[in-house]
């Protein structure tokens, strides 16, 4: 049957509330494909892939039973196209259509194939909006400039100004900006029995698991027949409620902290909503106002500490590193501030190493597809890199292994914050830490095989010598970063014959990095 206008709709673009779908239009077809192409440009979690292809499926079945005309097709009938360009100008000569139109990509790379595809096509072809980021696209350059460092608190306090949230007139709720310095509290013995059972769900995803195999598509992880992430916006306002209702009350408390003595070491206080705003089944200014809702509402069981560090994560970091992305693409991917070539160690993919702090969080990453953000920055981003690990091989490990990653969030994450390979565009140090912050945030420290209070010895914890070799091997780029001035002295000051075996003690480290 002819449509005279295709619509592409990609796997992180599931917002029903999208005015694409106000009306139906019978003249209108909706593709949602699963792709090889998207399957398959790195190396993703097999739960990752199984999440996005579910999610899509249902997101499918929700516009065909409102009535709009879908074009849902798995890798079985995309196989025999090169790529998504190549499919889309098949599905236009099928149905004769006279337009296409897409939603503006997230990805860079999507977008630049996008649009070579429009100067190819003799129809007419439309670029829309998302409607789901609160800063708008063609705004992003008013705030962000490239090569450029911008801070992120400065950021964040105009987008509360903007959109008047926590504020008092122009002045922030509780005269304070940000309540960061009380959101660093590690677990206590009894704060362990209080952590909330998380709220997972039980997808079925076993036909999806065999398609993918079945086309050999690589993924890492441990696979599951069930998806234990909400796949549709009726299972993510589920879980928004259950993270206010039960998580968010000490979420800014522990929003930092780490442990292995819970059985819910993996989700703590977090609310795992980021696959859900990524694909835009939720709004982020709807989970904002959610949050305040419940806040408003707790008779002070929910403080402002607590909403403050929610609030900031989605209003403040997740529109500044999408900024970030877009002024700095495609410049990003290059940047490799701190020179650093060594490979990705084998445990990264497997999680066998002696060293508890990377076990845990490696482990957890492969068994969920999901860390949270103090895991990915401080131990698996600080040991890379204190490792001096390729940017460009841990760009592709976090792209790959977490639900949530779409590189828009990502590369800044990663490139910027954790590695510090763009030279300070977003940080203003390297944040290297040894031994004792891993200590001091967790208990995983707790029954390692490695001394955390020793440096040279066989027995010490490698971060510690890693640690202070980093400010060795890159003394002369962070001697002039006055925020390291303390480490750097301190280092100064360090006797000549401590320094060798130091130095010894972390070559001999990194020579035998997979052994750890």
């Amino acid at each position: 049957m002819k449509a005279k206008h295709l619509k592409l709709i990609l796997g992180d673009q599931l917002n029903p509330k999208h005015s694409w779908f106000e009306y139906v239009d019978p003249d209108v077809v909706y593709l949602i494909a699963e792709l090889n192409q998207e399957a398959s440009y790195t190396k993703h979690h097999i739960q990752k892939v199984t999440a996005f292809f579910v999610a899509m499926s249902d997101f499918a079945q929700q516009l065909e039973s409102k009535g709009h005309r879908v074009c849902y097709l798995t890798l079985d009938d995309t196989q025999g196209f090169q790529d998504l360009t190549e499919l889309i100008k098949s599905l236009i000569l099928k149905y004769s259509c006279a337009a296409f139109t897409f939603q503006s990509p997230d990805e860079y790379r999507l977008k630049q194939q996008m649009c070579d595809l429009s100067k190819n096509l003799d129809i007419t072809v439309h670029q829309v909006d998302s409607e789901h980021f609160l800063l708008p696209f063609d705004d992003l350059h008013s705030y962000f400039k490239p090569s450029t460092h911008v801070r992120m608190e400065n950021f964040y306090r105009t987008m509360r100004k903007r959109f008047s949230i926590l504020m008092n007139g122009e002045k922030p709720e509780g005269d304070a900006w940000n309540f960061d310095a009380n959101n660093r509290k590690s677990f206590k013995k009894n704060d362990l029995k209080l952590i909330p059972k998380p709220l997972i769900f039980d997808n079925p995803a076993d036909d999806f698991l065999q398609r993918i195999k079945k086309h050999n598509i690589k993924t890492i992880g441990n696979e599951s027949i069930n998806i234990a992430y909400p796949i549709n916006r009726q299972q993510s306002l589920l879980l928004l409620d259950f993270f206010c209702e039960h998580q968010l009350p000490n979420f800014g408390n522990f929003q930092d902290a780490m442990t292995i003595a819970s059985p819910y070491a993996w989700s703590l206080y977090h609310s795992r909503l980021s696959f859900s705003i990524n694909c835009k089944m939720l709004a982020p200014m709807e989970v904002i106002n959610t949050a305040i809702s419940f806040y408003e509402k707790s008779d002070g069981k929910i403080t402002l500490s607590q909403i403050e560090g929610f609030v900031r994560q989605i209003l403040g970091w997740r529109e500044y590193v999408r900024g970030m992305y877009w002024v700095n693409m495609p410049n990003y991917t290059k940047q490799n501030f701190l020179g650093a070539h060594r490979d990705l160690p084998d445990f990264f993919w497997s999680g066998e190493t002696n060293m508890q702090c990377l076990k845990s969080a490696i482990s957890q990453s492969l068994e969920h597809a999901y860390a949270h953000h103090i895991q990915r920055l401080m131990i698996t981003g600080n040991f890379a890199l204190l490792a001096g690990i390729s940017p460009e091989q841990v760009d592709q490990w976090y792209l790959g292994i977490y639900i949530d990653a779409i590189e828009w969030v990502e590369l800044p994450n990663t490139r910027g914050m954790a590695l510090f390979a763009d030279g300070g565009w977003i940080a203003t140090k390297p944040y290297a830490a040894s031994g004792n912050y891993v200590n001091k945030m967790s208990d995983y420290c707790k029954g390692c095989r490695y001394n955390v209070k020793e440096k040279i010895s066989d027995n010490a914890c490698p971060l510690n010598s890693l640690y202070w070799n980093f400010i060795d091997t890159n003394y002369d780029k962070l001697s002039s970063n006055h925020r390291m001035s303390f480490p750097v002295r301190n280092w100064d000051k360090m006797e000549d014959s401590k320094k060798v075996e130091i130095r010894d003690r972390a070559t001999y480290l990194l020579n035998n990095i997979n052994d750890l």
